[in-house]
């Protein structure tokens, strides 16, 4: 009776070490490595940009730490992606209006922060509108001088937008090929709405010229640090929100849409909630990587709307693996590093590049480079069983140790 207690005992003590985030992660072998990286990223090359001399070889340029902050912007975007289209089968070609409105959220925040400082030293109206002879802010650039405000807009615009469409798209039935039709003719009319001079967002130039963010100086390094921080912070923040909804019984719920819309109706489920609520968490999140992207990059334009970056994000998550969460973030990397390469080596043919490595992706990585992977270690296991055998071992022992049920 007494071994028996104590068993009890000691096995409740070891479950209650297992915390939501190691529940979380605890099938996701490659999300917590993806994390583990991320996290030392946030870390180190901030570290390695502000603490190390130029000449060091261990010094990161802050050209480098930027570019780097670019590409995880884009990598919680391509989680967004991958939340809808792999495990709910919404294929949307018109990701880039949420991004880009996030990315004006902020823009707009930072064009008041300039006051006097424009060039025709107006301190309250940006210089696009003192040019254009504009004598007041519009009412929808009214609260913008407040960060909180600000950063509220950037999760409420393209939230709502994506309520009003999502709602209006799912209750319809609309889904397959026309919904990405009709998400990609989306984009491309807030696109042309947004090179318009009277809409009052800077026309065809957009919104630039920023000078600071919260007070401090966006060309000094410590800033560019802090913003590299911010967006590791925010691509982990989104894998964790995007891994919790996947892994719940709600993930059961969207991957059966996904599997066959039709027979998760005739189960009873309202099909176009559920849709409506990813839709809406994904838009978010995208919101939420066009603000990071735009103190980073210096400038926020309606080419920010065109369908081909909508296009782009399908072929990030595609090449990385879809339906994977992590795979995505590889992807989004991989392709957006190819891309600052070849644009610059190979800039007449990048677009036929990008367009085949899709093309090759679509027929003979199917489930990207993930889902490669794992059909190597598949034949490897076949060739070598003994030695995952006793790998696979080995974890079982390390996971009866932490108190998980195998």
């Amino acid at each position: 009776m007494t071994s028996t207690n104590m068993s009890n005992s000691n096995t409740g003590s070891s479950n209650m070490k297992l915390g939501p985030l190691t529940t979380l992660l605890m099938n996701d072998k490659g999300g917590r490595r993806l994390l583990a990286v991320l996290a030392a990223l946030a870390i180190l090359v901030p570290a390695l940009n502000l603490l190390m001399p130029e000449g060091s070889i261990f010094h990161v340029s802050t050209y480098t730490m930027t570019l780097l902050g670019k590409y995880l912007c884009y990598a919680l975007l391509a989680v967004s992606v991958d939340l809808i289209w792999g495990y709910c089968g919404i294929l949307s070609l018109g990701h880039g209006a949420f991004f880009a409105l996030g990315g004006y959220a902020m823009g707009m925040y930072l064009m008041l922060q300039i006051g006097d400082r424009g060039v025709y030293g107006n301190p309250d109206l940006p210089d696009f509108m003192v040019f254009l002879n504009w004598q007041e802010l519009p009412w929808y650039w009214l609260g913008f001088e407040s960060f909180t405000f600000s950063m509220v807009m950037v999760l409420l615009a393209p939230g709502i937008l994506a309520f009003v469409f999502g709602a209006l798209a799912f209750r319809s039935r609309v889904t397959g090929v026309y919904l990405s039709i009709i998400t990609q003719a989306l984009t491309y009319a807030l696109m042309l709405a947004f090179f318009r001079n009277d809409m009052g967002f800077g026309g065809n130039n957009g919104l630039t010229d920023f000078k600071d963010i919260l007070g401090f100086d966006l060309q000094a390094d410590t800033t560019r640090a802090g913003l590299f921080f911010c967006s590791a912070l925010a691509l982990i923040i989104g894998y964790l929100i995007s891994r919790f909804i996947v892994t719940s019984k709600l993930g059961r719920v969207l991957i059966a849409i996904r599997d066959s819309e039709t027979r998760a109706r005739f189960l009873g489920y309202r099909v176009e909630y559920f849709k409506l609520f990813v839709f809406i968490v994904s838009a978010m999140l995208a919101g939420v990587a066009g603000a990071l992207y735009v103190p980073q990059v210096g400038i926020i334009n309606p080419g920010e709307f065109a369908p081909l970056l909508s296009i782009e994000m399908i072929i990030w998550v595609a090449v990385g693996g879809r339906g994977t969460l992590f795979g995505a973030v590889i992807g989004a990397i991989l392709v957006n590093y190819a891309k600052t390469y070849f644009t610059g080596a190979f800039a007449e043919i990048w677009l036929f590049l990008l367009g085949g490595l899709f093309v090759l992706s679509t027929l003979y990585l199917p489930k990207g480079i993930v889902g490669l992977w794992m059909q190597m270690s598949e034949k490897l296991a076949k060739k070598f069983p003994e030695a995952f055998v006793s790998k696979k071992a080995s974890t079982d022992n390390d996971r009866i140790s932490e108190g998980e049920k195998v």
